[in-house]
């Protein structure tokens, strides 16, 4: 590999919430935290290099986007995805979570039903209950150590007073990249019952071989009408930070109801160094890019190989994209509060519990396997050691 993604790149004192803070969350330094979705990776040197070139300007004023910027995510998503998309569909916004808070308070109003499917990435719901609109769970089905979509239950809890269905796609945190025929079902189901769709795809380059990611509004021209699409190069790129986002809406008049609710809540400039990096990773990171996917499976597999070997009882969720691996210590024995004390108190190793992922993500564990591989080691290492003297 061109790039070195075994180096381990200190992070403390950079305010980093992964690394700087582990004594006020689990109230013990001693722990390898690889629970929040950022990577451990250096971002590209390209990407560096410009960044570095902008800071030496020395200026951060109010900035927006040029049409290069445009033009960069527009050959990116036609490129990787065969999404063809238009310049006036982009609404930038610092960050997904905070664009489907304002897509909720634009097209539904107190009391409305919102639907997830569960276990899925847990501040949907808290999106959801902090705008007083009422959370419908269709859970995911695990089949033969894979995830899959209830349709059935799709369709008894999909009527026209679920105004909104929040998808992950690919899915956070189960790994599942969701198939063109299974989106298209799920599209003829809140179609049916006029529910608009929200399709949170920040994950959607992180594919893994022999996978393909549809991007939701790319099916037809009545999906793409009746659909929002979120991205963003922060996942891809290691960019979280800078919080850039390009929210997708082809519609006119949805379009305009988001950019009204915006302006209402005072959003008008994004981050000059966001708007940067984003068009430069789009532009010049695919070398990058390429690289970093092909490590992170492969730590994926070693992962794998690992609890198959020494860890037999718990099992690694089937995945085929993210950076995100779902872990199944049900066999454990445990119940949530002891899996939780066990894996801070005595593996000293900190992932997301599995329970605020929803009811059905109890005895389940999400590591973040975007770090160096020695990392992971050691993180499973521990598990391993702690294990043996239960």
């Amino acid at each position: 590999m061109k790039y070195n993604f075994d180096e381990i790149t200190d992070r403390s004192n950079t305010n980093s919430i992964k690394w700087n803070f582990n004594t006020e969350f689990f109230n013990d330094e001693d722990i390898i935290p690889m629970w929040i979705a950022d990577m451990d990776f250096k971002a590209s040197p390209k990407i560096l290099e410009k960044l570095k070139e902008r800071v030496n300007h020395g200026i951060f004023g109010y900035s927006k986007p040029t049409d290069t910027y445009y033009d960069a995510l527009i050959n990116w998503f036609k490129s990787i995805h065969n999404f063809h998309v238009k310049k006036e569909w982009v609404c930038l916004t610092p960050g997904i979570i905070p664009a489907i808070n304002w897509i909720i308070q634009s097209y539904t109003k107190r009391d409305d039903k919102i639907m997830i499917q569960t276990p899925v990435y847990h501040p949907f719901a808290k999106c959801i209950e902090n705008n007083k609109r009422k959370v419908i769970t269709s859970p995911l089905i695990l089949r033969n150590n894979k995830y899959y979509m209830d349709f059935e239950d799709l369709k008894k809890k999909m009527d026209s007073s679920v105004k909104l269905m929040i998808l992950c796609n690919p899915h956070n945190p189960v790994g599942r990249v969701w198939s063109e025929k299974e989106l298209i079902t799920l599209c003829n189901i809140c179609m049916e019952n006029n529910t608009l769709i929200v399709s949170d795809e920040i994950h959607g380059d992180l594919i893994f071989k022999n996978n393909k990611h549809t991007s939701l509004a790319s099916i037809n021209n009545n999906v793409l009408e009746n659909s929002i699409t979120c991205t963003a190069a922060s996942k891809t790129f290691n960019l979280a930070g800078l919080q850039t986002s390009n929210i997708i809406i082809a519609n006119k008049k949805l379009r305009n109801k988001f950019l009204n609710t915006m302006k209402l809540n005072g959003i008008d400039e994004i981050n000059p160094l966001g708007i940067l990096a984003t068009e430069v990773a789009y532009t010049k990171g695919q070398e990058w890019y390429l690289e970093v996917i092909k490590y992170i499976e492969e730590n994926y597999r070693f992962l794998k190989e690992y609890c198959k070997e020494k860890l037999p009882q718990v099992k690694v969720i089937e995945a085929e994209g993210t950076y995100l691996a779902w872990l199944d210590f049900r066999e454990l024995g445990m119940n949530n509060e002891e899996l939780k004390n066990f894996m801070l108190k005595k593996a000293k190793v900190a992932f997301n519990q599995g329970y605020i992922f929803g009811k059905n993500g109890g005895g389940f564990e999400r590591i973040n396997i975007a770090c160096p591989r020695s990392v992971l080691k050691e993180a499973l290492d521990r598990i391993y050691k702690a294990y043996k003297n239960i």
